[in-house]
């Protein structure tokens, strides 16, 4: 399904590979053009190669403040007009509480929930400049049913810490037309859950859960991202839409 992004500029953090590649593709596909950020350069340069014009890359760990708001300042010199920012960057924690390390809690909240602080506040001022502007947050189901056998207590709460900075923000930036959204998967098959894909025991266990009886693809995940960011979801704000194959059934 094509979204239309004509014309329009989107910073996608994460866009390297997996989902966020695919969210990629999907707004060049729509007319829109993408500032990917990602700390994987080999893999974000072949991706920004497959659209030449289209897609620059940028060298960003999102955990890291200064390195985000200057690059920020960057790209928004660069392309005068940022329409949409789209947060897919973040870690897998799968420790059990009583193995897990305050220096693993620590980075995985930094990455999960302080990194999209930090990119969203980075752009905060020009989209109220501007006149509004769209925000999606990739979350997980972990956020919601507390974790599992994949992203268990440091990645839900860092995710469920995301979904409540969703709804916040997107409080706070009604009044100025920013639109704030997340999406939350269950498990899907990208480069991040390699490890449960290879274990056979655990791999059955998770798609036990799931009522469709498969894991996702980028793609299908990426869909969704798509229409949150784009101008369809026109009356859609503070929604934490759930991707999972019908894990949660929220009521």
């Amino acid at each position: 399904m094509r979204y239309d992004y004509q014309d329009k500029t989107v910073i996608v953090t994460g866009g390297a590979k997996g989902i966020g590649k695919e969210v990629v593709k999907g707004i060049v596909d729509g007319g829109g053009r993408v500032a990917l950020l990602d700390i994987d350069d080999v893999n974000a340069q072949a991706t920004a190669q497959e659209f030449p014009g289209k897609v620059t890359a940028y060298h960003v760990d999102q955990a890291n403040r200064e390195e985000v708001n200057k690059t920020f300042a960057t790209i928004i010199h660069d392309y005068q007009r940022v329409d949409g920012l789209i947060n897919v960057a973040g870690i897998i924690s799968a420790r059990p509480f009583d193995q897990l390390s305050p220096e693993e809690w620590d980075r995985t909240i930094q990455i999960n929930l302080t990194g999209p602080y930090n990119t969203v506040h980075a752009i905060w001022d020009h989209f109220k400049t501007n006149g509004g502007g769209r925000i999606v947050n990739v979350s997980s189901v972990a956020g919601k049913i507390g974790g599992g056998l994949l992203g268990t207590v440091a990645y839900a709460s860092s995710k469920a810490g995301l979904n409540g900075f969703t709804k916040a923000i997107a409080k706070e930036g009604g009044k100025y037309g920013i639109y704030a959204n997340a999406v939350a998967p269950s498990f899907t098959h990208t480069s991040m859950t390699t490890s449960l894909s290879e274990d056979p025991v655990k791999n059955q266990k998770v798609i036990g859960i799931i009522p469709l009886g498969r894991p996702a693809e980028a793609v299908e995940i990426a869909q969704m991202i798509l229409f949150f960011g784009s101008d369809a979801a026109s009356f859609i704000t503070g929604e934490i839409g759930d991707a999972d194959g019908g894990v949660v059934m929220d009521g």
